[in-house]
């Protein structure tokens, strides 16, 4: 049970920060802009992390290898944002990266 929990939380925090990456929120615009990603590349982010969260959700539905791939995804997406930061020294803003991380890994633990 606390692994679905897990997930749709996953699914949840996913789907919200992939459609603020659509809406180009002023935090998207200004964590993009502190470790050097052009927004352009926003759509492209944002799109990823909907199709993880999608992933999750067929994970949920029954299609556990979807879910799995997609949390593995996740993982190393949310890995390289994380080296992202450190290389751009933008640690007041390294939390985000590292919570998204810590979602997606525990949705693969049962």
């Amino acid at each position: 049970m606390g692994r679905v929990i897990i997930t749709i939380l996953a699914i949840a925090a996913n789907a919200g920060v992939a459609a603020a990456d659509f809406a180009r929120a002023k935090f998207v615009l200004a964590n993009s802009s502190a470790v050097h990603v052009d927004p352009s590349w926003l759509p492209l982010l944002g799109g990823l992390k909907a199709a993880g969260a999608a992933g999750l959700l067929l994970g949920l539905l029954g299609v556990p290898f979807i879910g799995e791939a997609a949390a593995i995804g996740l993982v190393l997406f949310f890995t390289g944002a994380t080296v992202v930061h450190v290389r751009a020294r933008a640690f007041r803003t390294i939390a985000g990266p590292l919570a998204f991380l810590a979602l997606a890994a525990l949705t693969l633990f049962p």
